[in-house]
């Protein structure tokens, strides 16, 4: 098991699991199913979940060295698994140097760029990220981005502009990929993106966007990851966006623990049943889902380089 890392003044609550590992209590309003769905019959060919945050713990224990195991047995070949502050991406990296399975991506999120930013510290994290995207088995920096929905005021707004525009430089100079979050923001995040010049691999994670979007992401090779949410019925503008972007930039994550593809919606959500998403999108495309799964592996091997360590 990994150590957990050394706290920070900045960030959320942090607990220890059984053999040290670090974990995060996933925090909801209200009564859940919180039982782990059936490990799904693993697809034709095997496949990755190319956003993760094996660190959140969503129910009862379930580390990550569980989570890699199920995942493997659901034919889940690799994961990338996300920070989103200076501690979890910490974590993030050396759990990548550590197992095979995964690779790493490291940023502060958008929605934590603002305390970073009330107490004087955030050209420090981002200079720890800076340091963390030079190894080897960190292939990008994410998830940062844009989020108006949770982050509001003038000061919030300004902290999340320049750590997104810090973020991208480092993506640029390190020569990796970029995961966006992107919340009730998108025509900031493309202004964004076109007046400073996006990555050469950018990825719009848990895409949230409609078919304009989907345009200019097919215009300028921007890569759409597809979570659970293209699979819920209400999801009409992802499912719509999903029918025009170009074969080659399509993706697909779980954001687990969250957004728990159907039929299992709303329960703890692992790498582990990425088949659910990719068996449902190949349903709505009319494809056959071994067909989609060795288009999504190929694509996240474009991204991210091999798992085996050739970046």
């Amino acid at each position: 098991m990994l150590d957990r890392p050394s706290p920070l003044p900045i960030g959320p609550e942090s607990t220890q699991m059984p053999g040290g590992e670090y974990v995060r209590e996933r925090h909801d309003e209200g009564s859940r199913n919180r039982k782990r769905p059936e490990i799904p019959e693993p697809l034709g060919v095997p496949i990755y979940d190319n956003h993760a945050h094996m660190e959140i713990q969503d129910g009862e224990p379930f580390g990550y060295d569980v989570a890699l195991e199920w995942a493997a047995r659901a034919g889940v070949a690799g994961v990338v698994q996300v920070g989103g502050d200076v501690e979890s991406s910490r974590w993030s990296a050396q759990l990548a140097e550590q197992e095979p399975a995964v690779l790493a991506a490291v940023a502060i999120h958008p929605n934590e760029a603002p305390g970073y930013s009330a107490a004087g510290t955030l050209d420090d994290a981002v200079t720890v990220i800076d340091e963390l995207a030079k190894q080897e088995r960190v292939r990008a920096v994410g998830e940062t981005g844009l989020d108006f929905f949770r982050t509001e005021g003038e000061e919030g707004i300004r902290a999340q502009h320049e750590s997104f525009e810090a973020h991208i430089d480092i993506a640029k100079r390190h020569g990796i990929a970029m995961q966006i979050h992107d919340r009730d923001a998108h025509d900031a995040v493309v202004e964004t993106l076109l007046r400073v010049g996006a990555p050469e691999r950018t990825v719009f994670h848990c895409f949230s966007g409609d078919e304009e979007l989907a345009e200019l992401a097919n215009e300028h090779g921007w890569y759409l990851s597809f979570a659970g949410t293209v699979t819920f019925k209400n999801a009409k503008n992802v499912q719509r966006a999903l029918q025009i972007i170009d074969d080659a930039l399509i993706l697909v994550e779980t954001d687990a623990p969250f957004l728990t593809p159907a039929p299992y919606r709303g329960r703890p959500n692992s790498p582990y049943l990425t088949p659910y998403t990719v068996r449902n999108m190949a349903e709505q495309l009319g494809r056959a889902a071994d067909e989609l799964a060795q288009l999504t592996a190929q694509n996240t091997l474009r991204v991210y380089g091999d798992w085996s360590g050739n970046g």
